[in-house]
Parts: C-alpha cells; sequence; structure tokens
C-alpha cells in the first residue's frame, strides 16, 4: 500500500528511500503492538509476510485491514494505482502468509473469492470503509478483495474438523476398502493349483463377496474423483491460483485411475470361479493400489490446508 502511494507520488517524495521508510513503519508497528503515529494514526492495519513471486524471499507490508461477518479482509487497492500491488502477486503464487495484528502472530493462508462473492464481499468492505470505493472509481483494474484464513486456531479457541480432515478420512475409508478386496483376491489366488491356471476348487461365495465388494469401492472412488474434478479442484484453483498446476496434475491422475478401475471392473464382472486367472487380477489391484497411494498422499500435502482454513466438514447429523 504504501510504497505503490510513493510511486504514484514520485515528486512528493523524490528523496524517501521507499524500502527503509516502509520497514521504519513496519518497525514501529511492531514496536507499538500494532499502533501507530503520524498519517497512519488511527488506521485499522495489520503486516502481511508473503514470499516474493520472483526472489522467492520474505517481504513484509503494511495493509489495511477489515472485519467482515468474522472474516479478514485484505484488500489489494493500491489507493487506487492503475497495478496491484507486489504482496497481491505474491499471494497469487504462494498463499500462505504469515499475519501480524499487533498483539498476535500466525499463520495464514490467503483465498481470492472469485466473481460475484468478491462483488458482495467488496460492496460489504465499501460499507465499512468507504475509501475504497474512492479507489476503485480512481483506476480501471477490478481491485482484488484477498480473505486471510488463519491456518491454525487462536490460542484456547476450539479447533474445528474442515474439509481437508474429511478428504483425509474418505482416503482412509477408501485405502480399507481396497485392502479388503486386495485379501478377498488373495484368498481366491490361494486357492489356486501348481499350474496357476485354475483354481484346485470353486469358491463361489468368495466370488460373490469380491464381485459386491468391487462395487461398493469403485462406486465410492468414482463419486469421489468426480465430486473433486466437478466442484471441489474448480473452486480451489479459483480461491488459490499458486494451486491450479497441481490440481491439474492430480485431475490427470484420477483420468490415469479410472482407466485402472474399468480393467479392475472387467476382470472381476467376468470372474468365474474354478476357471478364471485370479493373478492377473491381483496384479491389476497391486497397480491399482500403489497408484492411489501416490495420488493420496501428493493430494493431502497439496490441498488440505487450503481445505481445512476455507471450509469445514459436511455435517451428516
Amino acid at each position: 500500500m504504501t510504497e505503490q502511494h510513493i510511486e504514484e507520488h514520485a515528486d512528493a517524495y523524490a528523496d524517501v528511500d521507499v524500502t527503509a521508510w516502509q520497514q521504519q513503519i513496519i518497525a514501529e508497528f511492531r514496536e507499538n503492538n500494532g499502533t501507530l503515529s503520524g498519517m497512519f494514526e488511527g488506521w485499522s492495519l495489520l503486516v502481511v509476510s508473503t514470499i516474493g513471486a520472483k526472489s522467492g524471499l520474505v517481504r513484509s507490508s503494511l495493509v489495511g485491514r477489515v472485519d467482515i461477518d468474522g472474516q479478514l479482509i485484505i484488500v489489494a487497492s493500491a489507493m487506487g494505482a492503475p497495478r496491484h500491488p507486489a504482496w497481491y502477486h505474491n499471494i497469487r503464487k504462494n498463499p500462505k502468509v504469515t499475519v501480524e495484528t499487533g498483539t498476535e502472530t500466525y499463520e495464514a493462508i490467503a483465498a481470492i473469492p472469485p466473481d460475484a462473492q468478491r462483488d458482495k464481499l467488496f460492496e460489504k468492505v465499501v460499507e465499512v470503509a468507504p475509501g475504497y470505493g474512492e479507489y476503485q472509481a480512481k483506476t480501471t483494474r477490478e481491485i482484488p478483495v484477498v480473505v486471510l484464513h488463519r491456518i491454525e486456531p487462536a490460542p484456547g479457541a476450539e479447533r474445528v474438523k474442515g474439509m481437508g480432515d474429511f478428504l483425509v478420512e474418505v482416503h482412509g475409508w477408501l485405502r480399507q476398502e481396497l485392502a479388503e478386496l486386495r485379501r478377498q483376491v488373495d484368498e481366491i489366488v490361494e486357492g489356486t493349483v501348481g499350474s496357476g491356471t485354475s483354481l484346485e476348487r470353486p469358491v463361489p461365495d468368495l466370488g460373490l463377496a469380491m464381485r459386491t465388494h468391487c462395487v461398493k469401492f469403485c462406486e465410492g472412488l468414482k463419486k469421489h474423483h468426480t465430486g473433486e474434478d466437478l466442484g471441489l479442484f474448480p473452486e480451489l484453483a479459483r480461491q488459490f491460483p499458486a494451486l491450479a498446476p497441481a490440481l491439474r496434475k492430480l485431475g490427470e491422475d484420477h483420468a490415469e485411475v479410472g482407466r485402472l478401475q474399468d480393467e479392475i471392473e472387467q476382470l472381476v464382472e467376468a470372474y468365474v470361479p474354478g476357471e478364471s486367472e485370479p493373478t492377473r487380477l491381483r496384479a491389476a489391484l497391486e497397480v491399482l493400489t500403489s497408484q492411489l497411494e501416490t495420488h493420496f498422499d501428493y493430494e493431502e500435502k497439496t490441498v488440505v490446508t487450503a481445505l481445512n482454513a476455507t471450509a469445514a466438514a459436511p455435517n451428516f447429523g
């Protein structure tokens, strides 16, 4: 905010060292628990530290804060300048930030509300702080609104189960169901005679159980991935541009997993106790297990924090 303000009033600040001036204000903010004197006296401000999009270095910026419906909002107004402030470009590259309110410091993840959601928030921001409406009137760019979601609860506050926690639980259920399906197939394979081309004895009950369990697992996995592809991932990509490459990779993983699922479902459907060769099915399940483990691990590393910070787990009653 302040750096771009000086750039837009270069004549008045011709002899000012912008970086040193900003750091001096931030130092005063930190030393006085968020209280400032001079031109910023009485302003509602906080310090946001981001990772530089190009430099990779920590960059601290003093920005205005607005509290809307329990959400902590910062606005990339740059006082109506024609360009977005540097900190906004930084969070588009890496949404994890450090927030200093003057009385506490905590880690947060910065979300960029899309389209209509941004417009509604900006209207509320202007109601609380009309100056932002004046800044918007000064520039042709749409001023971004950013929501800072605290990653961990405040000291003494109860941690609310988030959507990321729910995702991990779903993965756990899918892992268990796949393990049970593999166990059933292993039992069938163990009944195979030495040649490995037929079963020593038919196991119709086990074959039926395997087919039933396969339907349950495959339907659950398809529903999970379809929900991510059509709803969860597009919404995350809109709010967190930095996650877009990882989300595309996860979508590509879904396509490969779907191909393996189709192969496994066909093998299970065609399975005839005493006639079919179950080792091919077991090999396919081993490949699927390996790919899903890699997929689940990567997904949990990349999206759980954002999901937990922005959405509560569903309540099924």
